[in-house]
């Protein structure tokens, strides 16, 4: 006669024994925050992408925004937040923190769209001319590529504008030609997986030229690409921008620029805190708000595709 080995039955499934425990998420009648994330994922990447719109168009508008002159003095030195008519108080030298960090929001914010685009603008030449040609065109202009990319991009923008001097249009320089290399390699390798589809081999077999095929399908087929990375990577320009603001390579005093108020702001930091950290809260802001926005631009263009 064999006896049949117990059954045991899981904690919650006998009746006469203990419920299982709910779980904690269901007890307090919502979804995990992580899942509440996915599920309105359309909805979060939408509005960070409206608040990008509404900063970009904050910062044209920054001129006529401004409640004071930015540059002279206004009121009394180090007055705190909402007194005598500042909202966000005074400076050092009395100047409106308000009106400053609007035209710094605009000079950062506008430079930096600018930076973006004209490397992007000379990556995706360079990349396409690349991955199109291939042989010695691609060995060299890699190589050439490769030569920035080897070095601390920080370090040699650091450099360029030290060398060139305090200014934007030099800033300017200093970061488009450490950020350009970038999209040259991301956009080549684009190129390079599209150029050998059927429909591009098909269109050179039949004699079709190489600059049509770059017109016709190369350049359409990676400008998903070049905006998902460029919206991706606005954030960091936000903040190498503001790094050289900070060293005293951007524009020189008295022009508003966050990074540079913020450095010299530093001295207050015990005395009045609040003139160093609310320029030094602005760029922190739109840096997030650009990283946030360029990752909602990936969802939706990825979703599309």
């Amino acid at each position: 006669m064999t006896v049949s080995p117990p059954v045991t039955t899981p904690a919650g499934t006998d009746p006469g024994g203990p419920a299982a425990p709910e779980p904690r998420f269901r007890l307090l009648g919502r979804m995990s925050p992580v899942a509440w994330w996915h599920s309105r994922g359309a909805a979060v990447d939408w509005t960070f992408i409206s608040l990008l719109v509404i900063m970009t168009a904050v910062a044209l508008a920054a001129p006529w925004l401004a409640p004071h002159d930015p540059v002279q003095p206004v009121g009394a030195p180090r007055q705190p937040w909402f007194s005598d008519g500042h909202l966000l108080g005074t400076d050092m030298l009395g100047r409106d923190l308000l009106s400053r960090s609007l035209l710094g929001l605009r000079t950062s914010w506008l430079l930096a769209i600018i930076v973006t685009v004209v490397g992007l603008v000379i990556g995706m030449i360079v990349g396409l001319v690349a991955g199109m040609y291939g042989g010695w065109v691609d060995t060299v202009l890699m190589r050439f590529t490769e030569v920035f990319l080897a070095l601390p991009s920080m370090i040699v923008a650091v450099a360029v504008a030290a060398a060139l001097g305090p200014g934007l249009v030099n800033t300017f320089i200093a970061v488009t030609i450490v950020w350009w290399p970038y999209y040259a390699r991301i956009i080549r390798s684009e190129v390079r997986a599209l150029a050998a589809r059927p429909h591009i081999e098909a269109a050179r077999m039949s004699g079709v030229g190489w600059f049509r095929i770059m017109r016709r399908h190369l350049l359409p087929g990676t400008i998903p690409t070049a905006i998902i990375t460029a919206s991706l990577d606005i954030g960091n320009v936000v903040l190498v921008l503001a790094t050289l603001s900070f060293l005293g390579l951007g524009q020189p005093s008295p022009a508003p620029e966050l990074g540079a108020d913020t450095s010299r702001g530093m001295v207050e930091i015990l005395n009045a805190w609040w003139v160093p950290v609310i320029p030094g809260a602005c760029v922190a802001l739109l840096s997030l708000i650009s990283n946030l926005a360029g990752d909602g631009v990936r969802n939706r263009l990825a979703n599309r595709r």
